[in-house]
């Protein structure tokens, strides 16, 4: 029932151009490269084209895992270190875009590809919700493969219906550079009514996705917006993790934000603030991302809470199943009872030193037999417990061993120091 519902509201979702306003020409020689002119049989204004002999523009045919031809417009700078993917909003193409495609391709220096959706302009298929989803997997495929652009050097644009498939590959991809929705939606049926719950025949529910996506997330709306209502920025604002400085334009519509002076110099400063973040300034990040939301979902020992680590590198185990091996004994976990701190295996917990665990009392740490505890230095690691395994050393210093006999205090302390 859900299926037929989501299939009937992307009937009244989607309105492509009609007809549309570019025609895709084939080569007639063996040099493969495709061309695009002006659609004859267009109704509506013409738009500005590339020339056929124009070698910044790669016009490309995509094959989706649905079986679509998707057509695609890449725009090359040569002084360019990031790529822009482009996801237009609805009722427009990819012929009255491409004059917007190459101001955002100077002015932002980058490379940048946009693409027509299922059924949209020159592409082949039907549009539908999980068409686009396709369409724009395909689009990053091809910019993985023929390109090679990494999720790294990628920021994706939503534009409206936009929003949909970008948070949909923005949620699936974590070390991209960076996220841009324009006028974007919460989900298809909170558009044309204010409900508080998701359905599950609505499409594009955006306001689940925005909370998966890990880069830092700009959002531009129009206050003044009588399709999309500001609140739907904002709210996507507030729900993102990683949230950059928003940019409401005062007086702003739903198609008229490019025409606003602070819409190109605020995308400008995002764009320049994403290159200059480091691997080591993302990857720190992500880091205390990760540290917080721990801290926020704290485990429970025995029913009782306990505190996470405070250092991100202890709390990274090397053996998923059985345990983590703290690295430093000041800011690593310590459950307050025996039962809940019990390897599978005995290959599991071997420390290399004797500052590596250093419980605060002896009852901490008592393995039930003694093959269990088996260090890889006998000298110097490991306390016998009787005169008979207490032999002669050729390391006097090791061999002081009073705690196994009954001995003094001191032997005690050394006995902890293990």
């Amino acid at each position: 029932m859900g299926c037929m519902c989501s299939t009937l509201a992307s009937k009244f979702a989607f309105f492509p151009p009609s007809p549309p306003t570019y025609k895709i020409l084939h080569p007639e020689n063996n040099d493969g490269k495709l061309t695009v002119v002006a659609s004859p049989s267009s109704t509506t204004t013409s738009f500005p084209l590339p020339h056929a002999q124009d070698n910044s523009l790669d016009v490309l045919l995509i094959d989706n895992k649905r079986g679509s031809k998707i057509v695609a417009f890449y725009l090359r700078n040569p002084y360019a270190r990031l790529t822009l993917l482009y996801s237009h909003g609805n009722a427009a193409d990819l012929g009255q875009l491409y004059d917007l495609f190459v101001q955002l391709k100077v002015a932002l220096r980058v490379n940048l590809i946009g693409y027509d959706y299922s059924g949209y302009g020159s592409s082949t298929g039907k549009p539908s919700e999980e068409n686009t989803y396709a369409d724009i997997e395909a689009v990053y495929e091809c910019l993985e493969t023929e390109y090679g652009v990494s999720q790294e050097d990628l920021i994706l644009y939503g534009q409206s219906v936009g929003s949909g498939p970008t948070l949909h590959l923005a949620s699936k991809l974590p070390r991209l550079r960076g996220v841009v929705l324009h006028s974007a939606i919460l989900s298809g049926l909170r558009v044309v009514c204010h409900v508080k719950f998701t359905f599950c025949f609505d499409i594009y529910k955006n306001i689940n996705k925005i909370k998966n996506v890990k880069c830092p997330v700009l959002v531009i709306h129009g206050t003044e917006d009588d399709i999309v209502n500001w609140l739907h920025g904002n709210g996507l604002w507030e729900m993102a993790r990683d949230p950059y400085e928003p940019l409401w334009i005062k007086g702003g519509g739903h198609c008229n934000l490019e025409l606003y002076p602070d819409y190109i110099r605020h995308l400008c400063r995002f764009v320049q603030e994403m290159e200059n973040i480091t691997t080591e300034i993302r990857l720190k990040k992500i880091r205390q991302n990760m540290h917080v939301h721990k801290r926020s979902c704290a485990s429970h020992c025995c029913r009782i809470k306990v505190c996470r680590p405070k250092c991100p590198e202890c709390s990274m185990p090397k053996c998923v199943k059985c345990s983590w091996r703290p690295k430093c004994s000041s800011c690593c976990w310590k459950p307050k009872c025996s039962s809940c701190w019990k390897p599978k295996c005995s290959s599991c917990w071997k420390p290399k030193c004797s500052s590596c665990w250093k419980p605060k009392c002896s009852s901490c740490w008592k393995p039930k037999c003694s093959s269990c505890w088996k260090p890889s230095c006998i000298k110097c690691c490991w306390r016998p417990k009787s005169l008979k395994c207490a032999g002669p050393s050729c390391c006097i210093t090791c061999f002081q061993w009073r705690c196994c006999v009954g001995g003094t205090q001191s032997g005690l302390d050394r006995r902890q120091d293990g």
